[in-house]
Parts: structure tokens; C-alpha cells; sequence
């Protein structure tokens, strides 16, 4: 695998306006992402693993400037794609990519499967009619789908079958990266095998990179060379996918790691169970975001802000109990 470095976050904030009955209040903010960084190699499936409105989403749409940040950056290849102009943006477009987490809300329930996978081509105004056709029964093909699929509308597809097609379209101006947000989550646990398989089969075919967004560590774990954890807009850990479940350092991880269910019926009574709800993303909670649920907090958790901290070229972690600086007090 080249480790080269193909995306970089740099301190990628998003901060979205509050309304109330139709009105912005102001000087309220959902700070859905806060401060976020790391790189992404290429060639490997970086998985982003979270409950559910910790911002994951957001951050992967932010990556391929489907939303705009409020500050910070995003380097694609070196190029800086939150300055970028619109029509680099749309050469960018051919290099990344999204696949949906609901596969029937992103495909247009009027348009055949011919037209919705024509539309990439057409946009970017590439191939004949004829060759356009070829490569849209090459891609089904790709996928595990006959050609006879082309001529249906999406609600007769399985949802198996209309995900195949998403990751067609994601696939058909041969991209380098591609965001995965969430792409099993609405499927049955073993279409989600079958998904999980055809993804890994692309990647090693097409050379893709990916960033796999879920909320379930077992399936983040499946594919993923790397693994970051995030929190209420920040990221809490980063190491590679053994070390993540062999090793995991902060108490969220832990956490997430024993809410997995288990056949062994100990290890079921042993399991850690999180107290309290998550905090607010408008007004999220002062020094560590995890302290109001962290059964280990003390009272630095609750008024330093923990930095990243290094506990080897493969693991980092941002908590207090890993750190002797006293973080950055919290704004």
C-alpha cells in the first residue's frame, strides 16, 4: 500500500446557525464539527466511527465541499479545496465522490437506473452516447447487477440492490476517493456483508481510497485500516483498527467497544454502560465534552480542554488520563 498522504483536515471547523419558528438566534451555533484534524493515506479505508449527531456525517460532506466550513482546511493532493474555485471544484468532482446512506432517498424515484447512472457523464460531458451507454452496463456489471436492471425505477430494487447502484454512480467517473457514509446502515446484516465484500473487491480493483463512516465498530472495523472515534464535534482517538480494539485508551472508545454484543453471557454482565445523553452541540459541556458521562473524569476533565496526545506512531488519544500538559481551556 503507498502511504503517501492524499487528504489532509486541518483544524476543520462547522458551525451551523440556530433557529427558532423560522428565525436565526443570535450568537447560537450547533458546533457540529470543532476543531477537527488528521490524514487520510492513500490506498487505505479510514473509518470514522460515532454516535449518532456526533457530526460524522457533517465531516465527510465537508471533505468533498458538499458543505462549506467555517474555517479550517482540506487538502486534496496538496490542493486546498476549501479555496478552490467552482470550476476546480467541478474537475475535482471526477476525483471524489459519496455513497449515500439511504440508497432510496439519493436515487431520483422518476429516472430509470439508465438515466440516474447517465447523469455523471452528462454533467461533466464526457463519452459519446454510445459510449456512455457501454460504460453504464460495464458498471453494473462491476457492482454484481444484470443489464436488465438499467431499464427498472429504483422502488423495484431491493435495497441491496439500489446501494449496488449507488456505489456505481459513486464509481462512474472513476474517482480516487470516495466517502462512504454509512452505506449498510439501512441494510439487512447479511446485505451488509455482501456490501462490505463488493467495496473491499473496488478498492483493491480501481485503486480507491476510502473514508467509511458508521456508528457500528464491528462493521468500521471490518474494512478499515485506520480508525478515528469522534465525540460531540471532536475527534477523541485515532490508531489503526487492531490497536483500536486490542488497546483502546479513551473511555469513550472503551465504551463503544463494550456496548458490542456478545454471545458470551460474562461478558454480557461486564459490560460498560454509558450514563447520561449527549451533551449539547450548542452549548457542549466545558474542558473534556466526554466528562458529564466518563465514569474516570476528575477535575482538570472539566475545565482543561485534553490536546492530542501521542502514544505511538499508530495511536493517539485526546484524555486527560493519557496527558501531563494541562490542555487548552475550553471557549
Amino acid at each position: 500500500m503507498d502511504n503517501k498522504v492524499l487528504i489532509r483536515i486541518k483544524n476543520l471547523k462547522k458551525y451551523f446557525d440556530v433557529e427558532k419558528g423560522g428565525f436565526r438566534i443570535y450568537g447560537s451555533k450547533v458546533r457540529a464539527v470543532d476543531d477537527v484534524s488528521f490524514n487520510i493515506n492513500n490506498g487505505e479505508t479510514f473509518g470514522l466511527v460515532g454516535e449518532s449527531g456526533c457530526g460524522k456525517s457533517t465531516l465527510g460532506r465537508l471533505i468533498i465541499k458538499l458543505l462549506e466550513p467555517t474555517s479550517g482546511h482540506v487538502l486534496f493532493q496538496n490542493t486546498d479545496i476549501t479555496t478552490t474555485s467552482k470550476p476546480e471544484i467541478k474537475k475535482l468532482r471526477k476525483k471524489i465522490n459519496i455513497i449515500f446512506q439511504d440508497p432510496s432517498s439519493s436515487l431520483n424515484p422518476r429516472k430509470i437506473i439508465q438515466e440516474i447512472l447517465m447523469e455523471p457523464f452528462i454533467i461533466h460531458k464526457i463519452f459519446t452516447r454510445k459510449e456512455r451507454e457501454q460504460k453504464i452496463k460495464n458498471l453494473l456489471d462491476v457492482v454484481g447487477l444484470a443489464s436488465y436492471f438499467l431499464k427498472r425505477y429504483p422502488h423495484e430494487l431491493s435495497g441491496g440492490q439500489k446501494q449496488r447502484v449507488g456505489i456505481a454512480r459513486a464509481l462512474a467517473i472513476n474517482p480516487e476517493f470516495i466517502v462512504c457514509d454509512e452505506p449498510v446502515s439501512s441494510l439487512d446484516v447479511s446485505i451488509q456483508a455482501q456490501i462490505i465484500n463488493l467495496l473491499e473487491d473496488l478498492q483493491k480493483e480501481f485503486s480507491l481510497t476510502y473514508l467509511f463512516i458508521s456508528h457500528n465498530l464491528n462493521v468500521v472495523y471490518q474494512i478499515s485500516n485506520k480508525i478515528a472515534v469522534m465525540y460531540l464535534g471532536k475527534i477523541v482517538e485515532i490508531a489503526n483498527s487492531v490497536e483500536l480494539y486490542s488497546n483502546p485508551l479513551h473511555p469513550y472508545t472503551k465504551a463503544l467497544l463494550a456496548a458490542i454484543p456478545q454471545i458470551n453471557s460474562k461478558a454480557q454482565n461486564q459490560r460498560l454502560i454509558l450514563k447520561g445523553n449527549v451533551g449539547d452541540p450548542v452549548n457542549p459541556p466545558s474542558g473534556c465534552r466526554f466528562h458529564t458521562r466518563c465514569h474516570k473524569s476528575f477535575n482538570r476533565c472539566k475545565v482543561y480542554e485534553p490536546t492530542m496526545s501521542i502514544l505511538n506512531e499508530n495511536h493517539f488519544v485526546a484524555c486527560h488520563l493519557y496527558s501531563n500538559c494541562g490542555g487548552t481551556i475550553h471557549s
